[in-house]
């Protein structure tokens, strides 16, 4: 690992800010999430906001957090921040290794209990991590909600289908699915 060239302890890595999540439409909170749903398409919009926020905070980690985590000196470290796509559709920023032979929080721990680790970089570090913990959970919750509001959709359309065959004069036949709640 190259020296550090710089012992003051002036913060490398710049946390996003109020600003940064205002840029994303999120001033709603909850507020979407507690309506009726009223109407054909209501829960797949919905679905579709909350894909969209979740591609944004994707955006956001890709545009700002990792250009900084790659730059000096975070760069010299032999653990790096970097993003990890699932097969989901969704990006989180995990610590791992310059091979990549091994990932997680555990290499972060590592790095951080190290004296080899300069003392000058140890707040930008956390800092950093705590970062990646916030912004990994909004990832996942805006993926899980619109997830969860695409299934809904499903079961609605579902209900629907089997309350207009029964309107409509066919008989209904009923069946136990531990899986339809």
């Amino acid at each position: 690992m190259k020296p550090l060239l710089s012992n003051d302890h002036l913060p490398r890595f710049v946390p996003l800010g109020q600003a940064d999540f205002q840029r994303l439409e999120h001033a709603g909170y909850l507020k979407g999430l507690l309506q009726p749903f009223k109407g054909k398409g209501s829960l797949e919009t919905w679905a579709s906001q909350c894909m969209a926020l979740r591609d944004k905070l994707i955006a956001l980690a890709q545009g700002k957090l990792l250009p900084q985590a790659r730059a000096y000196p975070f760069n010299l470290l032999d653990v790096q921040l970097a993003q990890q796509s699932t097969g989901a559709g969704t990006t989180f920023l995990r610590w791992r290794n310059l091979d990549r032979s091994s990932m997680g929080v555990a290499l972060w721990a590592s790095l951080l209990g190290r004296a080899s680790t300069p003392a000058t970089l140890i707040d930008d570090l956390y800092a950093m991590e705590l970062q990646r913990i916030v912004l990994n959970m909004q990832i996942s919750l805006t993926h899980s909600m619109a997830r969860q509001a695409l299934e809904c959709a499903s079961k609605m359309a579902q209900a629907e289908t089997t309350y207009l065959r029964r309107r409509q004069g066919g008989a209904v036949s009923i069946t136990t699915n531990k899986e339809s709640s």
